[in-house]
């Protein structure tokens, strides 16, 4: 191991149970022996240079590239060693905040998310291979934060109660024409239509998500009511009375927020209701890891909240709630990352070991960012009035039973709208009965 990295190992890694064995074949060790031990072992000259100058794109490329292999521990138990040691704290340090005020000053120029270089960065992940994400995803190839009610659900379980609680935010009913930004295969789409007897268009860039979504439509006999199109946003001129977007507007980046809301602004009703379901951060605006950037998901950013709110503001939009959902990405990663290492041989019968292992560092540094950094789920309900919801949060529970029991089939006589309507009311008829009871009214 070169001197450079091993003096920045020794400072960093003051906690833990690291050995790491160079190409010369020496092994150090760092850390203070506690915890279960990572043994990190890196094959070339080469690859150790470049860990030393660039470690956060460096070390996934490296294992990618099959130059660093993890002989004791896996990435998820490496990452959870070097995030004890390091947090996000680098960044109070001198050095941490030049180099990250040079990563901002550079970042509207890696978003430069126009029509056509959207389209390009779409294609790049999302259509690869549909058999790929049948082997991790859930039946209904929800790709997005699971809503875990209760730690010992299902990933299929969390998805639908995912649906369930979106949807109780956005309060449909029959008839309602809604709008799916980024609609990817169609599943949630086609839930809506199904559960409540909407008129669903949703858009994608992706040709074979849009292929996958309009075959399913067509398939569950649901095409006179969803419809799914490969369209940008940003073309579309219909109203509609709901808008919904679930794991799209990571791929906005900052140069567009002003021009995503202001659409949405446009395209909802008077009597709109949207719910915008965003990965996001509870710490400062920063950029995009490196790894991701480059492999992953070019041109994606994930934002800080004082990020969004301003340009929401600006477009005359009203934000009525905001829900933080903790460590539930993290869960429905946990939960990928297992069903993608179960199916290992068949991705890399797909793919190559190459595609296996730069697939194995996403989905377990994604899970670690969760679960150790400064990364959460936003859901943010808007409106275009103050008037059009209940005026506390309660009816998003009792929504949320009502669905429930009609999808297990207690409530199948009567429209789930109907059911939702009632579940809405009766608290207030209750009250209103005691109030009359007692003289008051």
């Amino acid at each position: 191991m070169n001197i450079l990295l091993q003096r920045v190992a020794e400072k960093m890694v003051r906690v833990g149970n690291l050995s790491v064995t160079g190409p010369d074949g020496a092994t150090r060790n760092f850390g203070d022996g506690s915890g279960d031990k990572v043994h990190m072992v890196v094959h070339t000259r080469r690859a150790e240079r470049a860990i030393t100058l660039h470690p956060s794109l460096a070390i996934p490329e490296a294992f990618m590239e099959q130059e660093l292999d993890f002989v004791e521990g896996d990435v998820l138990s490496f990452l959870h060693l070097i995030y004890q040691n390091t947090g996000i704290s680098w960044i109070d340090s001198n050095w941490g905040k030049l180099l990250n005020h040079a990563r901002l000053a550079a970042r509207p120029f890696q978003q430069l998310n126009n029509a056509r270089r959207s389209k390009k960065n779409v294609e790049r992940h999302y259509d690869l291979s549909g058999e790929l994400y049948k082997l991790f995803l859930d039946e209904d190839m929800q790709y997005s934060c699971a809503y875990y009610e209760r730690p010992d659900m299902t990933l299929e379980e969390a998805q639908l109660a995912k649906k369930r609680h979106i949807t109780a935010k956005l309060k449909i009913k029959p008839g309602q024409t809604v709008l799916d930004i980024g609609c990817g295969w169609g599943g949630l789409g086609l839930y809506i239509a199904r559960t409540f007897e909407a008129d669903v268009l949703g858009v994608t860039l992706s040709t074979e998500q849009h292929q996958v979504a309009t075959d399913r439509a067509h398939a569950e006999g649901l095409a006179d009511r969803a419809h799914f199109e490969l369209r940008d946003y940003r073309d579309l001129s219909e109203r509609f009375d709901r808008i919904v977007s679930v794991g799209m507007f990571e791929h906005v980046g900052v140069n567009h927020y002003r021009t995503y809301f202001d659409k949405c602004a446009q395209l909802l009703k008077p009597d709109g209701v949207m719910l915008l379901h965003t990965i996001g951060r509870v710490g400062p605006p920063t950029t995009t890891n490196a790894f991701i950037r480059k492999h992953i998901f070019p041109g994606g950013y994930i934002p800080a909240l004082s990020e969004v709110m301003p340009h929401i503001e600006r477009s005359g939009l009203m934000v009525t709630d905001v829900e933080i959902l903790r460590l539930h990405y993290a869960e429905t990663l946990k939960a990928w990352r297992e069903r993608f290492l179960a199916n290992r041989d068949k991705v890399k019968a797909i793919y190559d070991e190459r595609f296996c292992r730069m697939w194995e560092f996403y989905l377990s540094g994604s899970e670690a960012s969760f679960r150790w950094q400064d990364l959460v789920n936003f859901q943010i309900q808007l409106t275009r009035k103050n008037d059009v919801l209940p005026m506390t949060r309660d009816y998003i529970g009792k929504c949320e039973k009502a669905i429930a029991l009609h999808e297990m089939g207690h409530s199948k006589e009567e429209p789930v709208a109907g059911a939702i309507e009632k579940a809405v009311a009766k608290p207030a008829a209750k009250t209103a009965r005691k109030r009359k009871v007692a003289g008051k009214e």
